[in-house]
């Protein structure tokens, strides 16, 4: 990695403000760096020689209209109030290296933009909103910016230019610099989403108050629960590649089994980054034993043949939207008799809460159904004292059923998580909502109160669910879920 001129921030390089005589500030130079300054000959030659980059005739990207959408409902719901939603700032992972920037999902929701330090602002008009997106422009070549400082374009790539964001995301583009300053003087109600941008909320902090900010938030993450056909379909795209992934894992478990759980992270995570984003979370690739630790992500344990594999990934697509499945494999293809009759209990027990999946249930239904066939079972092997109700009443299968059997599914891989409880929770599915169906049963190793053959299993189901009109449908059918599906597929991958 290169060493920058100057310190890791934007703002070392030479101050446009003058100060008390008049005279620019210096450019501050990072410490231990090679070069001890900038003649002024170097200066002058980086200021010109450079061709015009600017793109024109731009198409706006492919969720505009249903961003303008979104932002319409917004406004109808807090009319006559300021609203602003920042996308948040580089975090920095140590020293001067940053973690990869992710947007806040309320704001590229509403815009489509991903970039860091960008503000939407909704300002009250006479009908309705103004809608401003605040960016950073190209950087200034005239000072040095865009190769003198740790954010420069030169440094880290080329940004859009203002105009040529307007275009894309069909909303007004300003500096984002004049912010600050424009919000310290505004003036009526104000709404921001809060923890993405201190310098946005101490602009702010005499106007605002956390009970009406988290309404905001709260309204947000209650639009998300039903899904536009923009989203449906990259949910859907996000599943396709979700799918491919797990098929490039299976045809490698040989050489997990020569390395750790690592090879099977790095195998799946070649394929989210190279038809995504990213993956939507930490990978969970558990081999043997580590299938009972629910959010294993350390993925640094031996590949065992005739051990499962407890695979729980998902890609993330360009635009933020996350798969988010699961299988168990029998790593060396085939299951062991009583790794099969675990697994086919959970099968069972994801067939019957992908059936309760129907517009007009409720959303506990999915997993009351799953959670009563998976008591069944532990009742009919003898591993809890029934009957069926009492078991259930008391959550005493939760020993080995551990978590809820699903959650909603989006921009966030637990999505709409602010979302009122009677409105997520306690409410009703409908149409577009997207959801994960997911029983499991763990048998931890050191669980004294199953037979030994128990011990050390780990197996869970998860598909991705969309709510239709007539329905459901399971964007991740993809990939068998039936023991004997999931042999045979196994065994054609590996050839």
């Amino acid at each position: 990695m290169s060493e920058a001129l100057t310190p890791e921030t934007p703002e070392a390089v030479l101050d446009e403000t003058a100060d008390e005589a008049g005279e620019e500030e210096p450019i501050k130079q990072r410490k231990n760096g090679l070069y001890p300054g900038v003649s002024d000959e170097l200066a002058d030659s980086m200021k010109s020689g450079w061709a015009d980059t600017e793109l024109r005739g731009l198409t706006p990207i492919a969720q505009a209209e249903y961003t303008a959408a979104r932002r319409a409902a917004l406004s109808a719901r807090f009319p006559g109030e300021r609203l602003v939603i920042p996308a948040g700032n580089l975090k920095t992972r140590s020293n001067d290296t940053e973690y990869p920037f992710r947007a806040s999902v309320e704001y590229a929701y509403l815009t489509g933009n991903l970039t860091e330090d960008g503000v939407l602002v909704m300002e009250p008009a006479t009908e309705g909103h103004k809608a401003t997106i605040y960016l950073l422009p190209r950087s200034d070549r005239e000072n040095g910016e865009f190769w003198l400082s740790g954010q420069g374009e030169l440094w880290v790539g080329r940004r859009h230019s203002l105009t040529e964001a307007e275009q894309l995301y069909g909303i007004p583009a300003s500096d984002v610099r004049e912010l600050p300053a424009a919000l310290a003087e505004a003036t009526g109600p104000v709404r921001v989403v809060r923890g993405y941008d201190a310098a946005v909320e101490a602009a702010l902090t005499d106007k605002v108050t956390a009970e009406r900010d988290n309404e905001l938030r709260v309204f947000l993450s209650e639009a998300r629960l039903v899904k536009d056909a923009f989203e449906a379909g990259e949910l859907q795209k996000a599943v396709d590649s979700t799918v491919r992934g797990f098929e490039d894992v299976v045809k490698v478990l040989d050489k997990a089994e020569a390395t750790s759980e690592r090879y099977i992270e790095g195998t799946f995570f070649l394929r989210a980054r190279v038809e995504g984003n990213d993956i939507g979370y930490g990978s969970i690739c558990a081999a043997g034993p580590h299938a009972c630790t629910l959010h294993w992500v350390r993925n640094d344990g031996p590949v065992r043949s005739g051990d499962l594999l407890l695979l729980d990934a998902g890609v993330e697509t360009h635009t933020l939207y996350t798969a988010d499945v699961t299988r168990t494999l029998p790593i060396n293809g085939t299951y062991t008799e009583i790794q099969k009759k675990i697994y086919d209990a959970v099968y069972e027990a994801q067939e019957a809460g992908i059936a309760a999946v129907q517009p007009g249930a409720k959303y506990r239904d999915f997993h009351d159904a799953a959670q009563r066939v998976l008591t069944e079972k532990l009742v009919e092997w003898g591993l809890v004292e029934g009957p069926v109700e009492r078991v259930l009443e008391l959550g005493l299968q939760r020993r080995w059923t551990l978590h809820g059997t699903g959650h909603m599914l989006g921009m966030d891989v637990h999505d709409c998580a602010a979302a009122r409880t009677e409105t997520y929770v306690e409410g009703t599915l409908e149409p577009g909502m997207c959801l994960t169906v997911e029983p499991g049963l763990y048998f931890q190793a050191d669980d004294l109160t199953v037979p030994e053959e128990y011990r050390g299993i780990g197996v869970r189901i998860e598909d991705d669910i969309l709510v239709t009109e007539d329905g459901n449908r399971n964007l991740s059918d993809g990939l068998p879920r039936r023991s004997d599906e999931v042999e045979a597929w196994m065994a054609s991958l590996k050839g």
